[in-house]
């Protein structure tokens, strides 16, 4: 006696008149069919005698499980934090991500971008490499595909952002470097053409303004987002005629960079300039002097953008609220004694 042919979707799909697309939303336990739809498929399975096999039916979705981390730096400890944060919510959730490095690179970017469309990721988290313009995530957009931006926003883009409130931690470092008695400043690193460096940059500057420091006395360089930008950064301030007691960084990287600096032209980070920081990466606290910055919950904030990302692909929707995250300044060594305690007679060793 010859043996029957293994019934197909097909087969379901004709027995019961229904599509191929119904017949598998129904095997998947898709709430989205309608129930007496949903019975009349059962039934046909039955009568058809079809046995679905879970094991293939995961490969063969596979593709559509994939989301794509894509970061910009992961040189940066900050950036490596934050990835470990969205890693930890996807991997509760049964996912393993693709992660990326840009480099900063936007051409890079692109073709990273480019790959996981082509493998049907079914959402992205990025952090956009210097010199993205909105016009490069319009292909996602028009396919539908979920995208959150961490950290970093787009000018004139849609898109939903995580990022901490860059302008108010900026604020409160400038203002306890101000409330320490420095009144020549600097902020080091960052480029303008970067959102969140107008930010950060924006809610230092309202505190110069605010607490009364000239802005002769305000000195604005910008660098590399690095070590290596930080030791750049301080060079330039030194040399100048009055040069600045105090700076805060755009980020943990160059305030390192500072302070190595610093140590090189043998002056002390705190007691002799002083340091801030902004991320508060776990290194922050181990540094020798313990470096002052504005703690923005890093691994929370990734977290948070993996949680929006599982969201927006259970609801079927590339729309999502943007997050703005609280900061607080942690306050430890590299900004050194309050410079109106001084002894009389000492001058900036700086």
């Amino acid at each position: 006696m010859a043996s029957r042919a293994k019934a197909t979707i097909l087969d379901i799909a004709r027995e019961a008149g229904v599509s191929k697309s119904t017949v598998s939303l129904v095997l998947q336990g898709s709430g989205l069919i309608r129930p007496e739809t949903a019975v009349k498929v059962r039934k046909a399975i039955e009568d058809v005698g079809y046995v679905y096999n879970r094991g293939a039916a995961n490969l063969r979705k596979a593709h559509s499980n994939v989301i794509g981390m894509v970061i910009n730096d992961l040189t940066n400890p900050f950036f490596a934090e934050l990835a470990v944060g969205m890693e930890r919510v996807f991997q509760s959730a049964g996912i393993v991500p693709f992660i990326a490095n840009t480099a900063e690179n936007p051409v890079r970017q692109e073709e990273v971008l480019k790959s996981l469309m082509e493998q049907g990721v079914a959402g992205l988290i990025v952090s956009p490499a210097r010199g993205t313009t909105p016009g490069a995530f319009r292909r996602l957009e028009t396919a539908g595909v979920p995208v959150v931006f961490a950290m970093r926003r787009l000018p004139d883009s849609r898109i939903p952002v995580i990022a901490p409130d860059n302008h108010r931690g900026a604020y409160l470092a400038a203002a306890h470097l101000i409330g320490k008695g420095h009144r020549r400043l600097a902020f080091f690193g960052g480029t303008s053409d970067l959102v969140v460096y107008q930010e950060r940059l924006g809610g230092f500057r309202e505190a110069c303004e605010t607490l009364g420091i000239a802005r002769r006395d305000v000195l604005i360089v910008e660098g590399e987002t690095s070590r290596r930008g930080g030791i750049a950064c301080l060079e330039t301030a030194l040399a100048m005629a009055e040069p600045p007691t105090a700076a805060l960084c755009f980020n943990d990287a160059v305030a390192f960079g500072v302070m190595l600096a610093l140590r090189k032209r043998g002056l002390e980070p705190g007691a002799d300039f002083a340091v801030v920081g902004f991320d508060d990466v776990v290194e922050a606290e181990h540094y020798m002097p313990a470096l002052t910055s504005v703690s923005v919950d890093t691994a929370g904030l990734g977290e948070r953008a993996a949680h929006v990302m599982l969201k927006m692909i259970q609801s079927r929707t590339t729309r999502a609220e943007d997050h703005i995250g609280a900061v607080n300044l942690v306050v430890r060594d590299s900004c050194g004694p309050d410079r109106r305690a001084r002894p009389a007679g000492m001058g900036d060793a700086a």
